[in-house]
């Protein structure tokens, strides 16, 4: 499922030939050059101009603004308190980040704050390989193989 401008720049999808842990380690080496070249790509194909809308009722004012305009200022601490209104219904999407997938769930129930919100982290979801990659492993091989993994354990314990 592309998304934004994926299907505006080359890149090459990086993949190991033996999946052990030296193999996943010169992935990762790799996988950093790829980005680095993607984001080459990426800023030569950027737009001039804004990088953010410019609708008054969910963009807060430009900071000089807020110095000068008692309504710039009133605007802004408005925005920041009480936020926008998002209409009553349910979300999910999805983005691709070096570490996996990340979902974020969100349901609306018409006010400006969300009403649930659940956000599907990679690293939980990417140990569970962990039994399958130390098959035929040592002990001493557990914490390079959860390495190569390369988890956030506090995303983990959420």
């Amino acid at each position: 499922m592309p998304y934004l401008h994926y299907d505006d720049v080359e890149f090459d999808v990086i993949v190991g030939t033996y999946g052990d842990n030296f193999d996943r380690y010169a992935i990762r080496l790799n996988e950093i050059r790829e980005s680095i070249r993607i984001a080459r790509q990426v800023v030569d194909l950027m737009p001039a101009g804004d990088y953010r809308t410019q609708d008054a009722k969910v963009t807060p004012p430009p900071r000089g603004r807020i110095d000068s305009s008692m309504e710039a200022l009133i605007h802004h601490f408005k925005l920041f308190t009480e936020g926008f209104r998002v209409p009553a219904g349910e979300v999910y999407t999805a983005i691709e980040s070096p570490r996996g997938e990340i979902g974020m769930y969100l349901v609306s129930d018409d006010s400006s704050k969300p009403f649930r919100l659940h956000v599907r982290g990679p690293s939980f979801v990417n140990l569970q390989a962990v039994p399958l990659l130390m098959r035929g492993g040592l002990m001493s091989d557990t914490v390079t193989v959860i390495s190569t993994i390369d988890p956030v354990m506090g995303e983990v314990d959420r």
